[in-house]
């Protein structure tokens, strides 16, 4: 086998209180296609975004994930190669767009190399060119995961909800590195708020996996990063508010940001939801579109 197609669903991580351990995998999707060639080149067609100055190379993640795990199992066999991507995941917006080219590559490298690696190992090769695991883990496993370290590297632990759950993403005209949003988080945080954020998290996953949501407003609060990155998005708090006035479960930072994400009930008005995020938004100066998606249960996986 020399050319393999890959699907790759979108992430959201942090869930408001999971900063860096948990993750939620989206039914928002790249799709991207790699062949090996005998020409010794890298080429590379886009489809979407990043279309038009995306180039192959070393700084390129689809390029660069893949030789990291193709390295490693195909004894260094020199090779040129072929990416053709559809993109439809935003870039910059905390909705995982790096994690999928970064899984895309490692899960490509592994089956062309005929490596077969598992998830578990593909987590590895993920999180060491990623960085933090909870946008790349639900990449490759699918639905919400919970990220942790151990002796050997970083492992996951996938979370089905008890009951669905659509969730409403406000994307501003407004890109956000996450080195500029990880800059505003202090080195330090008082006692009191990661008492806060602990108890929040367990209480975000007993009411996932209980069917409650009734406490997802409560378990969805966070002290550790979105007080700090709010200044970084005009008109957060006014969309957050938006949000909850429109019936959602509660709205959160997306990842890094800027996407806001809002979660509600099926049975909720979600586009009122999604146009209060975006007028509230719109208030501020800001631009944006919001979208409507459910959770992704299968993560990476093979179209052909």
């Amino acid at each position: 086998m020399n050319k393999i197609t890959l699907k790759i669903p979108a992430t959201s991580a942090n869930c408001g209180p999971g900063f860096d351990c948990l993750g939620v995998a989206l039914n928002l999707y790249n799709e991207v296609t790699y062949e090996i060639t005998d020409n010794d080149k890298l080429e590379l067609e886009i489809e979407g975004e990043g279309a038009g100055y995306m180039q192959p190379g070393s700084y390129n993640l689809a390029f660069s994930s893949f030789f990291r795990v193709w390295n490693k199992v195909a004894n260094g066999r020199h090779i040129g190669l072929k990416l053709k991507q559809v993109n439809r995941i935003p870039m910059s917006r905390g909705l995982g767009s790096s994690s999928s080219a970064i899984v895309g590559g490692v899960l490509a490298a592994s089956i062309l190399g005929e490596a077969n690696l598992t998830k578990e190992e593909l987590l590895r090769y993920a999180n060491s060119l990623e960085g933090h695991p909870d946008n790349v883990a639900p990449a490759i496993y699918g639905n919400f995961t919970i990220s942790f370290f151990e002796s050997l590297g970083p492992k996951c632990f996938v979370l089905q909800p008890a009951k669905p759950i659509k969730f409403i993403a406000c994307v501003p005209e407004l890109k956000l590195s996450t080195e500029l949003a990880r800059k505003a988080i202090p080195f330090k945080i008082n006692h009191k708020d990661a008492v806060v954020n602990a108890s929040r998290t367990a209480l975000l996953v007993a009411a996932l996996t209980s069917g409650k949501y009734e406490y997802l407003p409560t378990a969805m609060q966070d002290k550790l990063h979105q007080p700090y990155r709010a200044h970084l998005i005009p008109g957060l708090r006014e969309a957050f508010y938006g949000a909850r006035n429109k019936g959602a479960y509660s709205a959160i930072i997306s990842g890094a940001g800027s996407t806001i994400m809002a979660y509600a009930s099926p049975d909720q008005d979600v586009e009122a939801i999604g146009a209060a995020m975006q007028n509230a938004l719109k208030l501020k100066g800001v631009e944006s579109q919001y979208y409507i998606y459910d959770m992704d249960t299968q993560g990476a996986r093979i179209m052909w």
